[in-house]
């Protein structure tokens, strides 16, 4: 979704790259990632960030294997949500979103009053191998970090559960039918894809791997915060 809207300057860089790398015949997920520094963001609040869609509900697990709601996590702040498992060795995948998310959540703290309400929040969507202790040893401290800005890593208790909320975030996930090639990791297919979304719910900007650029990132955060302010006065 970021490609569809107005950021001139982000989609020439990597529109330039990509063509050259195109006729080289070296198309490569490197040369798409250096192209991201070759950019200069939107300035917060010079553009707006439309409605895409609401936010399906359904039931969930923190690290700690306690139940709830996903709407708990993505109602009343700024949410960034990340859908990921944590077999992914992709480095243009989830190991990238990881990345991005903590560098995210480091300039957030920096910046005082622009981190208020914002909360990162990472879904896996493997929830055989999943479990909620796999979770906490995966995020490796950032869920009990104190911080700013809290991160929250979630599974769901069965396929069953994961499965409508997949589909209302419209995200593919290819599950081997092969036993030995399940077991195997990286082995679920999917399209990386994080989604911004405001206090009520929405999403608001859908990011894959050649959009995932933090300053992006924050710089949407803070055109939402703005807009918010813009609502109560």
């Amino acid at each position: 979704m970021a490609a569809n809207r107005l950021r001139p300057k982000l989609a020439d860089a990597l529109a330039g790259v990509l063509a050259a790398a195109l006729v080289a015949g070296t198309a490569s997920a490197h040369e798409v990632k250096s192209a991201k520094a070759d950019f200069v963001a939107p300035a917060p609040g010079t553009y707006r960030l439309e409605r895409i869609q609401l936010v399906p509900d359904g039931a969930v697990l923190d690290t700690s294997g306690k139940r709830a709601r996903l709407d708990q996590y993505t109602h009343g702040g700024i949410t960034l949500l990340s859908l990921m498992y944590t077999s992914c060795s992709d480095p243009a995948g989830c190991p990238m979103a990881l990345a991005t998310l903590q560098q995210v959540r480091r300039e957030l703290e920096k910046r005082g009053s622009v981190a208020t309400r914002v909360r990162l929040v990472s879904l896996s969507f493997d929830p055989k191998h999943d479990t909620p202790e796999t979770l906490r040893a995966y995020s490796a401290g950032e869920a009990t970090k104190r911080s700013s800005v809290p991160w929250h890593f979630l599974t769901t208790s069965s396929s069953h559960d994961l499965r409508p909320m997949l589909d209302g975030l419209g995200q593919d996930v290819r599950i081997p039918n092969d036993v030995n090639e399940a077991a195997k990791p990286n082995s679920l297919s999917h399209m990386l894809k994080v989604f911004l979304i405001d206090r009520d719910g929405w999403v608001r900007e859908i990011y894959t791997n050649s959009f995932l650029v933090p300053q992006v990132l924050l710089n949407d955060v803070e055109t939402l915060q703005l807009e918010e302010r813009a609502k109560r006065h």
